[in-house]
């Protein structure tokens, strides 16, 4: 089965999209976005000015945009790697106890529920930041090692949204449906960064406005993981994907 079918079966029709809008809320969050121009200088050895397009010529500009690329895939790849390797872990630990998965995705829906009202900010002291404040200074080949470092240490700052994207992964009972939906979390996540560094200049506004406007970002994202809880507690999130299943197996996905 290719992976156009897979995602467009059953429940990872329904998870995919879900996990890539949590990327995009993370990335959004308080504790990525205002990092974002940091990273990229420190991914492509480039200072803001030179990120802008300030200064040089067109032939400069054009290697600029290469190496913003080039470093911002590679930032990227670096903490796709630890995320997907969460998610096949979830992945497994599903398919492993697949006979007790009800009551433990039902647990696990109270614990996303909770993670929703924290961000929200219904739990006081809960939206405390905890992440490495001191950033490598590593340059385009150490870019993926950041990502890395960055899937590490800022696990429990996007905690929320990425604890959902993995419980999620574990009711899909699959280390490679897993995998696969962890990918799509870092979608949402990595490509708003990409974009960001090849439209630095025209994108700093746009930043600054979304900072601004930070808390109700928090509580949409926040709304969201309430909602999939719910889903996973009622077991409502089970009847949709069996739906799904059903309406699915009556397609064939040409390519």
């Amino acid at each position: 089965m290719s992976t156009v079918q897979t995602v467009a079966t059953g429940s990872l029709f329904l998870a995919a999209p879900i996990a890539f809008a949590a990327g995009a809320v993370s990335f959004l969050s308080p504790c990525v976005l205002p990092l974002v121009p940091g990273y990229l200088s420190f991914v492509t050895g480039l200072t803001g000015a030179e990120l802008a397009g300030e200064a040089g010529s067109a032939g400069k500009s054009a290697r600029t945009k290469g190496r913003v690329l080039v470093g911002s895939l590679l930032f990227v790849l670096g903490f796709t790697a630890v995320f997907v390797a969460y998610g096949t872990l979830f992945g497994a630990l599903g398919n492993a106890l697949v006979q007790y998965q009800g009551a433990i995705t039902r647990v696990l829906g109270v614990v996303v529920i909770a993670l929703g009202l924290a961000f929200v900010g219904l739990i006081p002291g809960a939206q405390r930041e905890w992440r490495l404040h001191r950033i490598p200074d590593v340059g385009l080949w150490g870019a993926p090692l950041l990502g890395v470092i960055f899937g590490l240490g800022w696990t429990p700052c996007i905690g929320p949204t990425l604890g959902a994207v993995q419980t999620l992964a574990f009711t899909e009972a699959s280390a490679a449906r897993g995998a696969l939906l962890s990918v799509f979390y870092c979608l949402g996540l990595g490509l708003p960064f990409v974009i960001v560094g090849l439209l630095f200049r025209r994108m700093l506004g746009a930043l600054g406005a979304v900072r601004r406007r930070s808390v109700l970002v928090m509580r949409i994202g926040g709304v969201l993981l309430i909602a999939i809880g719910l889903l996973l507690v009622t077991g409502t999130w089970d009847d949709l994907t069996i739906g799904l299943r059903s309406w699915a197996g009556g397609f064939g996905v040409s390519l």
